[in-house]
């Protein structure tokens, strides 16, 4: 059987990390749903930004559309939002049969709102209106600022999809963000049982981060660089491991037993950044530990094909628990800050997000400009 069947049938959905309005047109995507059993899509701006300003696929609506007047960022959202649309509607089907628990597509807010609660809150709301589909996910960043943006978009009723998740400390802050979400809608005598929400949590850059420190330790020699050079390519998924102890921490005790009584769902763990990107380590590497029941893993391309070609299908997330916190520890001991670190990748990540985002925005300005000359 395809190894990414497989996944589902051990409880754990697999999205594709990819969305373009070719795989739409070619039927590609509806065939990954059928043969791969594939349960959402994810999506972001470096994501679209090759997807319409590297291909062909949208020329012509781009100037169509131009020609009526639009200005760059309603082309942009007219765009996207068709895409996430169709790809949707192409998931109602697993969605509806899944009970609300599979078959979602996220679309994310402007990445430059990372740090303004009220921008984001605003333009997630007027998102979640436009693309007026039950199976989508708002993609709002996990900073500072968008905590207080998860807990009101969350008692609105808006399903999210929280993004830019390194550290473990930021992870527990939304997950209590969603819990305060919820409760406010109880207090308001509101329903809980239309609301999805994962918590994205981000793999290879971890490592990309501190297996350069770790071998320059290693270098040096002795007992602390054996040290070292074991820790190299564990602190993703010891992460990952420990986030999963906070998750059963979050979901698993009375006070969201109160709130599942009245229809909520979990907030489910989205294993993010699942492409290897160091050649030494094997491509199902941010795959294979992490599969777990009522987890998410969503995966690029190449992932998702080297996964249905080697995947190696078992519960694992529960394993080695001890061993994943032992290795925080250690690299702890080795003057390895992960709350700096993880800090640090947050704001990367936002800036990596906001650059293919206005590269987009060049182009379609460029476009916009021939179409109308």
């Amino acid at each position: 059987m395809n190894p990414l069947r497989q996944l589902a049938q051990l409880g754990q959905s697999v999205y594709l990390d990819e969305l373009g309005r070719g795989m739409l047109r070619t039927g590609d995507l509806a065939r990954m749903i059928d043969e791969d059993g594939l349960h959402g899509v994810t999506s972001n701006p470096a994501i679209f930004e090759k997807s319409i300003a590297r291909t062909d696929h949208y020329d012509d609506a781009i100037a169509d559309l131009a020609k009526g007047g639009i200005d760059v960022v309603e082309l942009y959202e007219t765009l996207v939002i068709e895409d996430i649309q169709n790809a949707a509607d192409l998931f109602r089907e697993r969605y509806r049969a899944s009970d609300g628990h599979h078959g979602y597509v996220s679309l994310e807010v402007a990445p430059d709102l990372a740090d303004d609660t009220e921008g984001t809150v605003a333009e997630a709301r007027r998102l979640w209106q436009r693309l007026d589909r039950p199976n989508v996910f708002i993609k709002v960043p996990g900073t500072e600022a968008g905590l207080a943006a998860i807990e009101q978009l969350t008692s609105e009723g808006v399903n999210l999809n929280v993004t830019l998740l390194f550290g473990l400390r930021r992870y527990a802050d939304v997950a209590e963000a969603y819990l305060k979400g919820l409760e406010a809608r109880v207090e308001r005598g509101e329903a809980l049982d239309s609301i999805a929400s994962v918590a994205s949590f981000f793999l290879s850059r971890i490592d990309v981060a501190i297996d350069p420190e770790l071998d320059r330790l290693a270098a040096a020699g002795g007992a602390r660089g054996d040290r070292a050079k074991a820790l190299r390519g564990t602190a993703a998924i010891a992460s990952a491991k420990g986030a999963w102890q906070r998750y059963q921490q979050a979901f698993g005790g009375e006070r969201f037993a109160r709130l599942e009584a009245l229809g909520a769902r979990p907030q489910w763990l989205l294993w993010a950044s699942t492409g290897t990107k160091d050649p030494a380590y094997p491509a199902t590497m941010y795959v294979e530990p992490l599969i777990g029941a009522d987890t998410v893993t969503t995966l690029p391309r190449e992932t998702l094909d080297a996964y249905r070609a080697q995947g190696e299908p078992a519960l694992r997330l529960d394993d080695d628990l001890d061993t994943a916190a032992a290795q925080l520890d250690a690299l702890a001991e080795l003057g390895i800050d992960l709350d700096e670190v993880t800090a640090t990748l947050e704001r990367e990540g936002v800036a990596k997000f906001v650059q293919p985002f206005d590269a987009l925005m060049d182009a379609l300005r460029e476009a916009v400009a021939k179409a109308r000359a």
